[in-house]
């Protein structure tokens, strides 16, 4: 069992740049593909990044590739995500999660624990 607690969440104006954490419980965070999932009002949640267990790779959708940056420190059980240059279309509830056995980093369904969830809220 892993629980996940995101925090870091905010208002800020167009422009700014946010970093959330997610910080794991359990003593095999390095076994968990780790992922950031996003949710706008009236959307489906929507895969935004993910990073291999030993860190070597990550993956972006290409709507925050090259604004975002997924990272993770394993001694920490924790994983961030640097958003910069945020737009107002980056509005919604970000969600952390972890997938024990699979691959499918942009599948949402591959991730067996999920966080409550920090709001992220881009004024123009």
């Amino acid at each position: 069992q892993v629980q996940l607690v995101e925090s870091g969440g905010g208002l800020v104006q167009a422009g700014g740049s946010l970093r959330l954490s997610c910080a794991a419980s359990g003593r095999t965070f390095n076994g968990y593909l780790m992922g950031w999932f996003r949710q706008a009002p009236g959307k489906e949640r929507a895969f935004v990044a993910a990073i291999s267990r030993n860190a070597l790779s990550t993956y972006y959708a290409d709507s925050v590739k090259g604004r975002f940056t997924i990272s993770r420190d394993n001694a920490k059980n924790t994983v961030y995500l640097q958003m910069n240059s945020l737009k107002p279309e980056d509005t919604a509830v970000y969600y952390c999660a972890a997938s024990r056995y699979s691959s499918n980093y942009s599948v949402r369904y591959t991730y067996d624990y999920w966080g409550q969830g920090t709001q992220v809220t881009v004024s123009s």
